[in-house]
Protein backbone atom coordinates (compact mmCIF):
# COMPACT_ATOMS: atom_id res chain seq x y z
CA UNK A 1 0.00 0.00 0.00
CA UNK A 2 3.01 2.35 1.07
CA UNK A 3 4.38 1.70 -2.67
CA UNK A 4 1.17 2.68 -4.54
CA UNK A 5 1.02 5.55 -2.42
CA UNK A 6 4.67 6.69 -3.02
CA UNK A 7 3.98 5.81 -6.50
CA UNK A 8 0.90 8.16 -7.10
CA UNK A 9 2.87 11.11 -5.44
CA UNK A 10 5.70 10.77 -7.87
CA UNK A 11 3.10 10.90 -10.47
CA UNK A 12 1.14 13.65 -8.94
CA UNK A 13 4.43 15.47 -8.55
CA UNK A 14 5.95 14.98 -11.95
CA UNK A 15 2.09 15.82 -13.73
CA UNK A 16 2.63 18.81 -11.29
CA UNK A 17 5.82 19.79 -12.77
CA UNK A 18 4.96 19.34 -16.16
CA UNK A 19 1.86 22.06 -16.14
CA UNK A 20 4.76 24.92 -14.90
CA UNK A 21 5.04 25.88 -18.34
CA UNK A 22 3.23 24.68 -21.62
CA UNK A 23 4.56 22.44 -23.97
CA UNK A 24 4.62 25.18 -26.68
CA UNK A 25 4.36 28.58 -26.91
CA UNK A 26 2.87 30.71 -30.30
CA UNK A 27 2.88 34.03 -31.19
CA UNK A 28 0.68 35.10 -33.97
CA UNK A 29 1.26 38.70 -35.20
CA UNK A 30 -0.88 39.98 -37.96
CA UNK A 31 0.86 42.59 -39.80
CA UNK A 32 -1.23 45.92 -39.95
CA UNK A 33 -4.20 44.35 -38.00
CA UNK A 34 -6.72 46.89 -36.48
CA UNK A 35 -8.57 46.07 -33.81
CA UNK A 36 -11.55 47.45 -35.50
CA UNK A 37 -11.50 44.34 -37.80
CA UNK A 38 -12.60 41.96 -35.31
CA UNK A 39 -15.72 43.74 -34.72
CA UNK A 40 -16.41 44.99 -37.81
CA UNK A 41 -16.35 41.61 -39.69
CA UNK A 42 -17.33 39.72 -36.90
CA UNK A 43 -20.72 38.57 -38.47
CA UNK A 44 -18.73 36.78 -41.57
CA UNK A 45 -16.21 35.29 -39.25
CA UNK A 46 -16.81 31.08 -38.30
CA UNK A 47 -16.79 29.79 -35.00
CA UNK A 48 -13.25 28.16 -35.28
CA UNK A 49 -11.03 31.37 -36.46
CA UNK A 50 -11.20 34.59 -34.49
CA UNK A 51 -14.29 33.76 -32.28
CA UNK A 52 -12.93 30.54 -31.35
CA UNK A 53 -10.06 32.83 -29.45
CA UNK A 54 -12.21 35.36 -28.59
CA UNK A 55 -15.12 33.07 -26.90
CA UNK A 56 -12.97 30.83 -25.09
CA UNK A 57 -9.57 33.29 -24.61
CA UNK A 58 -8.75 36.11 -22.76
CA UNK A 59 -9.42 39.89 -24.49
CA UNK A 60 -7.56 43.12 -24.14
CA UNK A 61 -9.93 45.61 -26.68
CA UNK A 62 -7.91 48.13 -25.44
CA UNK A 63 -3.88 47.45 -26.46
CA UNK A 64 -2.19 50.70 -27.97
CA UNK A 65 1.40 50.74 -29.33
CA UNK A 66 3.02 53.81 -27.21
CA UNK A 67 5.46 55.08 -29.39
CA UNK A 68 6.54 56.64 -32.75
CA UNK A 69 7.08 54.95 -35.48
CA UNK A 70 4.45 52.68 -35.89
CA UNK A 71 5.75 50.13 -38.25
CA UNK A 72 6.62 46.66 -38.85
CA UNK A 73 10.31 46.07 -37.47
CA UNK A 74 9.29 48.17 -34.44
CA UNK A 75 6.57 46.64 -33.74
CA UNK A 76 7.91 43.15 -33.89
CA UNK A 77 10.76 43.97 -32.02
CA UNK A 78 8.53 45.94 -29.33
CA UNK A 79 6.48 42.68 -28.98
CA UNK A 80 8.73 40.25 -28.57
CA UNK A 81 11.66 42.56 -26.29
CA UNK A 82 8.73 44.01 -24.20
CA UNK A 83 10.79 47.81 -24.61
CA UNK A 84 10.23 50.28 -27.21
CA UNK A 85 12.56 51.48 -29.69
CA UNK A 86 14.40 53.97 -27.67
CA UNK A 87 15.84 50.94 -25.71
CA UNK A 88 15.82 47.95 -28.46
CA UNK A 89 17.31 50.58 -31.31
CA UNK A 90 15.22 49.00 -33.86
CA UNK A 91 14.25 53.02 -34.60
CA UNK A 92 11.81 52.14 -38.46
CA UNK A 93 12.37 48.89 -41.34
CA UNK A 94 14.78 51.10 -42.80
CA UNK A 95 16.21 54.30 -41.21
CA UNK A 96 19.00 57.11 -41.97
CA UNK A 97 21.68 56.30 -38.81
CA UNK A 98 23.00 59.38 -37.54
CA UNK A 99 26.37 57.46 -36.38
CA UNK A 100 26.74 55.67 -39.55
CA UNK A 101 25.85 58.42 -41.70
CA UNK A 102 23.61 56.60 -44.17
CA UNK A 103 20.64 54.15 -44.79
CA UNK A 104 20.35 50.96 -43.20
CA UNK A 105 17.64 48.25 -42.89
CA UNK A 106 16.57 47.17 -39.69
CA UNK A 107 17.60 43.49 -40.09
CA UNK A 108 20.56 44.02 -42.71
CA UNK A 109 23.81 42.02 -41.58
CA UNK A 110 26.61 42.15 -44.92
CA UNK A 111 28.33 38.87 -42.71
CA UNK A 112 26.15 36.39 -43.30
CA UNK A 113 25.21 34.92 -46.91
CA UNK A 114 21.62 33.38 -47.99
CA UNK A 115 20.99 30.03 -47.13
CA UNK A 116 18.98 28.41 -49.67
CA UNK A 117 17.37 29.54 -53.12
CA UNK A 118 16.90 33.72 -52.61
CA UNK A 119 18.69 35.98 -54.23
CA UNK A 120 21.81 37.44 -52.12
CA UNK A 121 20.63 40.57 -50.88
CA UNK A 122 17.28 38.91 -49.57
CA UNK A 123 19.05 36.51 -47.28
CA UNK A 124 21.53 38.31 -46.12
CA UNK A 125 19.92 39.32 -42.92
CA UNK A 126 20.41 38.36 -38.65
CA UNK A 127 19.14 40.12 -35.33
CA UNK A 128 22.49 41.99 -34.99
CA UNK A 129 20.82 45.49 -34.57
CA UNK A 130 18.20 44.63 -32.18
CA UNK A 131 19.59 46.07 -28.64
CA UNK A 132 17.48 43.96 -26.43
CA UNK A 133 16.89 40.48 -25.49
CA UNK A 134 13.84 38.79 -26.27
CA UNK A 135 10.96 36.52 -24.60
CA UNK A 136 12.34 33.94 -27.01
CA UNK A 137 15.84 34.33 -26.22
CA UNK A 138 14.47 34.26 -22.48
CA UNK A 139 13.54 31.05 -23.09
CA UNK A 140 16.32 29.35 -24.89
CA UNK A 141 19.12 30.63 -21.59
CA UNK A 142 16.11 29.41 -19.27
CA UNK A 143 16.26 26.07 -20.65
CA UNK A 144 19.75 25.59 -21.53
CA UNK A 145 19.35 26.20 -24.96
CA UNK A 146 17.25 22.74 -25.27
CA UNK A 147 13.90 24.74 -25.81
CA UNK A 148 13.34 25.20 -29.13
CA UNK A 149 12.78 28.94 -31.07
CA UNK A 150 11.97 29.03 -34.62
CA UNK A 151 10.67 32.53 -36.25
CA UNK A 152 9.10 32.26 -39.75
CA UNK A 153 7.56 35.16 -41.90
CA UNK A 154 6.97 36.33 -45.06
CA UNK A 155 8.99 39.46 -44.35
CA UNK A 156 12.61 38.92 -43.06
CA UNK A 157 11.93 41.47 -40.13
CA UNK A 158 8.32 39.88 -38.88
CA UNK A 159 10.78 36.53 -38.84
CA UNK A 160 13.97 37.47 -37.35
CA UNK A 161 13.08 39.97 -34.90
CA UNK A 162 10.57 37.36 -32.98
CA UNK A 163 13.02 34.94 -32.98
CA UNK A 164 15.80 36.89 -31.41
CA UNK A 165 19.42 36.49 -30.78
CA UNK A 166 19.55 32.74 -30.06
CA UNK A 167 16.98 31.41 -32.23
CA UNK A 168 17.30 27.88 -33.92
CA UNK A 169 15.90 29.11 -37.00
CA UNK A 170 14.37 32.02 -38.87
CA UNK A 171 12.57 31.93 -42.12
CA UNK A 172 11.16 34.16 -44.43
CA UNK A 173 9.62 34.17 -47.90
CA UNK A 174 11.99 34.96 -51.09
CA UNK A 175 10.28 36.33 -54.57
CA UNK A 176 12.02 32.27 -56.10
CA UNK A 177 8.73 31.17 -54.01
CA UNK A 178 11.16 29.37 -51.57
CA UNK A 179 11.40 29.95 -48.07
CA UNK A 180 15.51 30.68 -47.13
CA UNK A 181 17.29 32.29 -44.44
CA UNK A 182 20.91 33.15 -43.63
CA UNK A 183 24.09 31.81 -42.18
CA UNK A 184 23.66 33.18 -39.15
CA UNK A 185 21.45 30.25 -38.66
CA UNK A 186 23.35 27.70 -39.79
CA UNK A 187 25.05 26.47 -43.26
CA UNK A 188 22.56 24.72 -45.13
CA UNK A 189 18.89 24.71 -44.61
CA UNK A 190 17.34 21.37 -42.88
CA UNK A 191 16.05 19.15 -44.93
CA UNK A 192 12.40 19.87 -44.51
CA UNK A 193 12.75 23.49 -45.81
CA UNK A 194 14.11 22.01 -48.79
CA UNK A 195 11.25 19.41 -49.41
CA UNK A 196 8.86 21.66 -48.99
CA UNK A 197 10.73 24.32 -51.49
CA UNK A 198 11.13 21.92 -54.12
CA UNK A 199 7.37 21.01 -53.72
CA UNK A 200 6.69 24.64 -54.67
CA UNK A 201 3.26 24.51 -52.50
CA UNK A 202 2.81 28.66 -54.05
CA UNK A 203 1.90 27.43 -57.42
CA UNK A 204 -1.56 25.96 -56.60
CA UNK A 205 -2.65 29.28 -54.76
CA UNK A 206 -1.47 31.07 -58.29
CA UNK A 207 -3.23 28.76 -60.53
CA UNK A 208 -6.49 29.04 -58.91
CA UNK A 209 -6.55 32.84 -58.49
CA UNK A 210 -8.02 34.61 -56.58
CA UNK A 211 -11.95 34.93 -56.25
CA UNK A 212 -14.18 35.91 -53.57
CA UNK A 213 -14.62 33.74 -50.54
CA UNK A 214 -18.25 34.34 -50.29
CA UNK A 215 -21.01 35.96 -52.25
CA UNK A 216 -20.44 39.46 -53.24
CA UNK A 217 -23.38 40.12 -51.01
CA UNK A 218 -21.31 39.34 -48.00
CA UNK A 219 -18.93 42.38 -48.64
CA UNK A 220 -21.63 45.10 -47.55
CA UNK A 221 -18.84 46.28 -44.79
CA UNK A 222 -16.59 47.33 -47.99
CA UNK A 223 -16.72 49.66 -50.41
CA UNK A 224 -17.48 48.44 -53.82
CA UNK A 225 -14.89 46.68 -55.92
CA UNK A 226 -12.47 48.69 -57.90
CA UNK A 227 -12.93 51.88 -55.92
CA UNK A 228 -11.29 55.31 -56.83
CA UNK A 229 -9.48 54.27 -53.33
CA UNK A 230 -7.53 51.29 -54.52
CA UNK A 231 -3.97 51.19 -55.98
CA UNK A 232 -3.13 48.36 -58.61
CA UNK A 233 -2.33 44.84 -57.21
CA UNK A 234 0.81 43.44 -59.43
CA UNK A 235 -0.21 45.46 -62.09
CA UNK A 236 -4.05 44.83 -62.31
CA UNK A 237 -6.60 46.55 -62.15
CA UNK A 238 -8.26 46.08 -59.01
CA UNK A 239 -11.05 44.02 -59.36
CA UNK A 240 -12.34 40.25 -58.80
CA UNK A 241 -11.34 37.90 -60.10
CA UNK A 242 -7.42 38.14 -60.19
CA UNK A 243 -5.57 36.27 -62.59
CA UNK A 244 -2.76 35.24 -60.41
CA UNK A 245 -0.98 33.37 -63.14
CA UNK A 246 -0.55 36.19 -65.67
CA UNK A 247 0.92 37.87 -62.91
CA UNK A 248 3.15 35.04 -61.53
CA UNK A 249 4.40 35.12 -65.60
CA UNK A 250 5.21 38.77 -65.64
CA UNK A 251 6.70 39.02 -61.86
CA UNK A 252 8.06 36.43 -59.83
CA UNK A 253 6.48 34.40 -57.21
CA UNK A 254 6.59 37.14 -54.92
CA UNK A 255 3.65 38.10 -56.05
CA UNK A 256 1.43 35.95 -53.89
CA UNK A 257 2.45 37.78 -50.64
CA UNK A 258 -0.33 40.56 -51.78
CA UNK A 259 -2.81 37.96 -51.64
CA UNK A 260 -4.86 36.21 -48.83
CA UNK A 261 -2.44 32.74 -49.94
CA UNK A 262 0.70 34.27 -48.75
CA UNK A 263 -1.32 33.68 -45.53
CA UNK A 264 -1.88 30.17 -46.55
CA UNK A 265 1.34 29.30 -47.40
CA UNK A 266 2.89 30.55 -44.34
CA UNK A 267 0.75 28.41 -42.28
CA UNK A 268 1.39 25.43 -44.11
CA UNK A 269 4.83 25.92 -43.68
CA UNK A 270 4.36 26.33 -39.91
CA UNK A 271 2.75 22.79 -39.61
CA UNK A 272 5.44 21.53 -41.24
CA UNK A 273 8.05 22.77 -39.07
CA UNK A 274 6.02 21.65 -35.74
CA UNK A 275 6.03 18.17 -37.44
CA UNK A 276 9.56 18.08 -38.39
CA UNK A 277 11.40 20.21 -35.79
CA UNK A 278 8.64 18.04 -32.97
CA UNK A 279 7.65 21.16 -31.55
CA UNK A 280 5.93 20.59 -28.20
CA UNK A 281 6.42 16.93 -28.50
CA UNK A 282 8.41 17.11 -25.12
CA UNK A 283 7.85 18.79 -21.55
CA UNK A 284 10.48 21.70 -22.61
CA UNK A 285 8.72 24.44 -23.84
CA UNK A 286 9.32 25.67 -27.23
CA UNK A 287 8.23 28.92 -29.31
CA UNK A 288 7.34 29.01 -32.30
CA UNK A 289 6.57 32.95 -33.78
CA UNK A 290 4.13 33.48 -37.31
CA UNK A 291 3.51 36.16 -38.38
CA UNK A 292 1.41 36.93 -41.13
CA UNK A 293 2.49 39.27 -44.03
CA UNK A 294 -0.46 39.53 -46.37
CA UNK A 295 -2.39 41.73 -44.45
CA UNK A 296 -0.40 44.45 -44.44
CA UNK A 297 0.67 43.78 -48.35
CA UNK A 298 -3.46 44.20 -49.17
CA UNK A 299 -3.89 47.08 -46.90
CA UNK A 300 -0.88 49.33 -48.14
CA UNK A 301 -1.79 48.57 -51.99
CA UNK A 302 -6.13 48.54 -51.69
CA UNK A 303 -6.66 49.92 -48.57
CA UNK A 304 -8.93 49.42 -45.25
CA UNK A 305 -12.38 49.34 -46.83
CA UNK A 306 -11.76 47.31 -49.55
CA UNK A 307 -13.71 44.01 -50.78
CA UNK A 308 -9.88 42.70 -51.44
CA UNK A 309 -9.02 43.31 -47.50
CA UNK A 310 -12.28 41.98 -46.13
CA UNK A 311 -11.99 39.27 -48.46
CA UNK A 312 -8.06 38.63 -46.75
CA UNK A 313 -9.20 38.54 -43.01
CA UNK A 314 -12.22 36.28 -43.81
CA UNK A 315 -9.67 33.66 -45.34
CA UNK A 316 -7.38 34.56 -42.65
CA UNK A 317 -10.36 33.30 -40.04
CA UNK A 318 -10.29 29.88 -41.97
CA UNK A 319 -6.72 29.82 -41.48
CA UNK A 320 -6.56 30.54 -37.97
CA UNK A 321 -9.25 27.65 -37.46
CA UNK A 322 -7.38 25.13 -39.54
CA UNK A 323 -4.16 25.99 -37.21
CA UNK A 324 -6.07 26.10 -34.05
CA UNK A 325 -6.87 22.20 -34.99
CA UNK A 326 -3.78 21.21 -36.11
CA UNK A 327 -2.09 22.56 -32.75
CA UNK A 328 -5.09 20.64 -30.84
CA UNK A 329 -4.09 17.47 -32.41
CA UNK A 330 -0.50 17.72 -32.69
CA UNK A 331 0.18 19.41 -29.47
CA UNK A 332 -2.77 18.66 -27.41
CA UNK A 333 -5.58 20.74 -26.13
CA UNK A 334 -4.78 22.83 -23.34
CA UNK A 335 -0.66 22.20 -23.70
CA UNK A 336 0.05 24.87 -25.92
CA UNK A 337 -0.12 28.86 -25.12
CA UNK A 338 -1.12 31.18 -27.92
CA UNK A 339 -1.41 35.26 -28.02
CA UNK A 340 -2.35 36.93 -31.33
CA UNK A 341 -1.59 40.66 -31.69
CA UNK A 342 -0.27 43.16 -34.76
CA UNK A 343 2.92 45.03 -35.37
CA UNK A 344 0.59 48.12 -35.87
CA UNK A 345 -2.58 49.29 -37.48
CA UNK A 346 -3.55 51.70 -39.93
CA UNK A 347 -5.05 54.85 -40.87
CA UNK A 348 -8.05 55.09 -43.50
CA UNK A 349 -7.39 56.39 -46.48
CA UNK A 350 -7.60 59.81 -46.36
CA UNK A 351 -8.80 60.77 -49.74
CA UNK A 352 -11.63 58.78 -48.55
CA UNK A 353 -12.07 60.78 -45.87
CA UNK A 354 -11.86 64.08 -47.75
CA UNK A 355 -14.63 62.96 -49.57
CA UNK A 356 -16.93 62.54 -46.75
CA UNK A 357 -15.72 65.95 -45.09
CA UNK A 358 -13.30 65.76 -43.16
CA UNK A 359 -10.53 68.19 -43.64
CA UNK A 360 -7.47 66.24 -44.33
CA UNK A 361 -5.28 64.46 -47.28
CA UNK A 362 -2.23 62.70 -48.39
CA UNK A 363 0.92 64.07 -48.65
CA UNK A 364 3.72 62.49 -50.54
CA UNK A 365 7.30 62.62 -49.03
CA UNK A 366 8.87 63.58 -52.12
CA UNK A 367 6.69 66.98 -51.76
CA UNK A 368 7.77 67.50 -48.32
CA UNK A 369 11.62 66.65 -49.33
CA UNK A 370 10.76 69.16 -52.02
CA UNK A 371 9.71 72.16 -49.91
CA UNK A 372 12.09 71.82 -47.15
CA UNK A 373 15.32 71.42 -49.82
CA UNK A 374 13.10 74.82 -51.23
CA UNK A 375 12.89 76.84 -48.07
CA UNK A 376 16.87 75.57 -46.96
CA UNK A 377 18.48 77.18 -50.04
CA UNK A 378 15.37 80.65 -49.69
CA UNK A 379 17.02 80.82 -46.04
CA UNK A 380 20.37 79.94 -46.02
CA UNK A 381 21.34 79.65 -49.78
CA UNK A 382 22.12 76.13 -49.29
CA UNK A 383 20.59 72.70 -48.93
CA UNK A 384 21.03 71.92 -45.48
CA UNK A 385 18.86 68.63 -44.94
CA UNK A 386 20.74 65.84 -44.87
CA UNK A 387 17.71 63.58 -45.15
CA UNK A 388 13.87 63.15 -44.18
CA UNK A 389 12.24 59.87 -43.61
CA UNK A 390 10.32 58.30 -40.75
CA UNK A 391 9.03 61.73 -39.45
CA UNK A 392 12.58 62.69 -38.17
CA UNK A 393 15.12 65.26 -40.25
CA UNK A 394 18.39 65.10 -40.09
CA UNK A 395 20.71 68.34 -40.85
CA UNK A 396 24.12 68.52 -42.69
CA UNK A 397 26.27 68.88 -39.50
CA UNK A 398 29.48 70.17 -42.20
CA UNK A 399 27.72 72.39 -44.19
CA UNK A 400 26.30 74.30 -41.76
CA UNK A 401 29.18 74.12 -39.39
CA UNK A 402 31.07 75.45 -43.02
CA UNK A 403 28.60 78.44 -42.92
CA UNK A 404 29.50 79.29 -39.58
CA UNK A 405 25.50 78.88 -38.93
CA UNK A 406 24.25 78.53 -35.32
CA UNK A 407 22.67 74.89 -35.18
CA UNK A 408 20.02 75.92 -32.82
CA UNK A 409 18.89 79.04 -34.42
CA UNK A 410 18.83 76.69 -37.92
CA UNK A 411 16.58 74.15 -36.01
CA UNK A 412 14.24 77.10 -34.75
CA UNK A 413 14.01 78.32 -38.47
CA UNK A 414 13.09 74.86 -39.99
CA UNK A 415 10.43 74.73 -36.94
CA UNK A 416 8.76 77.74 -37.97
CA UNK A 417 8.56 76.90 -41.68
CA UNK A 418 7.21 73.35 -40.63
CA UNK A 419 4.37 74.15 -38.52
CA UNK A 420 3.31 76.07 -41.44
CA UNK A 421 2.81 73.41 -43.27
CA UNK A 422 -1.05 72.08 -43.82
CA UNK A 423 -0.39 68.64 -42.51
CA UNK A 424 2.08 69.21 -39.40
CA UNK A 425 0.97 69.91 -35.78
CA UNK A 426 4.36 69.78 -33.79
CA UNK A 427 7.67 69.94 -34.65
CA UNK A 428 10.12 68.66 -31.69
CA UNK A 429 14.09 68.96 -31.42
CA UNK A 430 16.54 66.58 -30.07
CA UNK A 431 16.96 68.40 -26.94
CA UNK A 432 13.02 68.80 -26.41
CA UNK A 433 12.93 64.80 -26.60
CA UNK A 434 15.83 64.00 -24.44
CA UNK A 435 14.44 66.79 -21.91
CA UNK A 436 11.44 65.70 -21.63
CA UNK A 437 9.67 66.09 -19.03
CA UNK A 438 6.49 64.11 -19.08
CA UNK A 439 3.76 65.87 -19.54
CA UNK A 440 3.29 66.06 -23.12
CA UNK A 441 1.44 63.21 -24.05
CA UNK A 442 2.74 62.66 -27.88
CA UNK A 443 6.49 63.74 -26.76
CA UNK A 444 6.10 60.51 -24.39
CA UNK A 445 5.29 58.91 -27.78
CA UNK A 446 8.26 60.18 -29.73
CA UNK A 447 11.06 59.78 -27.05
CA UNK A 448 10.08 55.77 -26.47
CA UNK A 449 10.85 55.90 -29.90
CA UNK A 450 13.61 57.89 -30.00
CA UNK A 451 17.49 56.65 -30.61
CA UNK A 452 19.61 59.86 -30.14
CA UNK A 453 22.45 57.44 -31.66
CA UNK A 454 20.29 56.98 -34.96
CA UNK A 455 17.41 59.27 -35.23
CA UNK A 456 17.16 63.02 -36.33
CA UNK A 457 17.58 66.38 -35.46
CA UNK A 458 13.78 67.48 -35.62
CA UNK A 459 10.76 65.34 -35.34
CA UNK A 460 7.60 65.81 -37.06
CA UNK A 461 4.22 65.17 -35.47
CA UNK A 462 1.52 65.17 -37.93
CA UNK A 463 -1.92 66.25 -37.30
CA UNK A 464 -4.84 63.67 -37.28
CA UNK A 465 -5.93 61.83 -40.51
CA UNK A 466 -3.26 63.15 -43.05
CA UNK A 467 -0.42 60.11 -43.92
CA UNK A 468 2.31 60.45 -45.71
CA UNK A 469 1.58 58.44 -48.61
CA UNK A 470 0.18 58.20 -51.88
CA UNK A 471 -3.21 58.79 -52.89
CA UNK A 472 -4.42 55.21 -53.17
CA UNK A 473 -4.43 52.38 -50.13
CA UNK A 474 -3.02 53.33 -46.96
CA UNK A 475 -0.10 53.40 -44.58
CA UNK A 476 0.57 53.84 -40.63
CA UNK A 477 3.19 55.38 -38.23
CA UNK A 478 1.59 57.54 -36.27
CA UNK A 479 1.24 58.40 -32.86
CA UNK A 480 -2.93 58.08 -32.95
CA UNK A 481 -4.88 55.32 -31.77
CA UNK A 482 -5.58 54.56 -35.98
CA UNK A 483 -2.54 53.24 -36.11
CA UNK A 484 -1.98 52.07 -32.51
CA UNK A 485 -4.81 50.35 -31.74
CA UNK A 486 -4.48 46.42 -32.19
CA UNK A 487 -6.27 42.90 -31.11
CA UNK A 488 -4.32 41.44 -27.95
CA UNK A 489 -5.82 38.02 -26.89
CA UNK A 490 -4.17 35.26 -25.20
CA UNK A 491 -5.69 31.50 -25.57
CA UNK A 492 -4.69 27.95 -24.67
CA UNK A 493 -2.36 26.89 -21.45
CA UNK A 494 -3.39 27.87 -18.23
CA UNK A 495 -5.31 31.14 -19.80
CA UNK A 496 -9.23 31.64 -18.49
CA UNK A 497 -11.75 33.01 -20.50
CA UNK A 498 -12.32 37.22 -20.05
CA UNK A 499 -12.07 40.59 -21.52
CA UNK A 500 -11.43 44.07 -20.31
CA UNK A 501 -11.30 47.42 -21.72
CA UNK A 502 -8.96 49.07 -19.23
CA UNK A 503 -5.67 50.62 -21.71
CA UNK A 504 -3.03 48.49 -22.30
CA UNK A 505 0.32 48.46 -23.73
CA UNK A 506 2.46 46.49 -26.17
CA UNK A 507 5.25 46.16 -23.97
CA UNK A 508 3.61 44.09 -21.60
CA UNK A 509 3.17 41.20 -23.84
CA UNK A 510 6.87 39.79 -23.28
CA UNK A 511 7.12 40.58 -19.51
CA UNK A 512 3.93 38.68 -19.08
CA UNK A 513 5.20 35.02 -20.62
CA UNK A 514 8.28 35.43 -18.80
CA UNK A 515 6.22 35.67 -15.79
CA UNK A 516 3.39 32.77 -17.08
CA UNK A 517 6.28 30.59 -18.12
CA UNK A 518 8.90 30.98 -15.31
CA UNK A 519 11.86 32.75 -17.33
CA UNK A 520 13.90 35.78 -17.13
CA UNK A 521 12.37 38.89 -18.33
CA UNK A 522 13.39 40.22 -21.82
CA UNK A 523 16.33 42.90 -20.53
CA UNK A 524 15.39 45.76 -21.71
CA UNK A 525 12.12 45.72 -20.22
CA UNK A 526 10.26 47.64 -17.58
CA UNK A 527 8.40 44.60 -16.61
CA UNK A 528 4.63 45.66 -16.36
CA UNK A 529 2.49 42.70 -16.75
CA UNK A 530 -0.65 42.05 -17.59
CA UNK A 531 -2.53 40.52 -14.13
CA UNK A 532 -5.16 39.50 -16.05
CA UNK A 533 -3.15 36.61 -17.87
CA UNK A 534 -1.33 35.56 -14.36
CA UNK A 535 -4.58 35.44 -12.16
CA UNK A 536 -5.14 32.04 -11.61
CA UNK A 537 -8.57 32.34 -10.48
Amino acid sequence: MKKITLLFAILLFSNLHAQDRPKLVVGIVVDQMKMEYLYRFQNDFGDNGFKRLMNKGYVFQNTHYNYLPTYTAPGHASIYTGTTPATHGIVGNEWFSRKLGKEMYCTDDASVKTIGDGTKAEGEMSPKNLQSTTITDELRLATNFKGKVIGMSLKDRGAILPAGHFANWAFWYSKTGAFISSSFYGSELPNWVTEFNNEKHYMPYINQGWNLLKPIETYNESLEDDNKYEGKLNGAKPVFPYNLKEMYEKNDAGIIRATPFGNDLLEEFAKKAIEKEELGKDNITDFLTVSFSSTDYVGHTLGPRSIELQDTYLRLDNTIADFLNYLDKSVGKGKYLIFLTADHAGAENAKFLNDNKYNVTNVEPKEIRASLKKFSIETFGDDLVLNYSNFNLYFNKEIIKTKGLDLTKVKQSFKDFLVTQDQIKRVYTEEEILTNSGNDYYLNFIAKGYDATQDGDLVILDKPGFIEYGATGTSHGTAYSYDTHVPLIFYGWNIKKGETHDRKIITQIAPTIAQKIKVAFPNGTEANVLLEILDKK
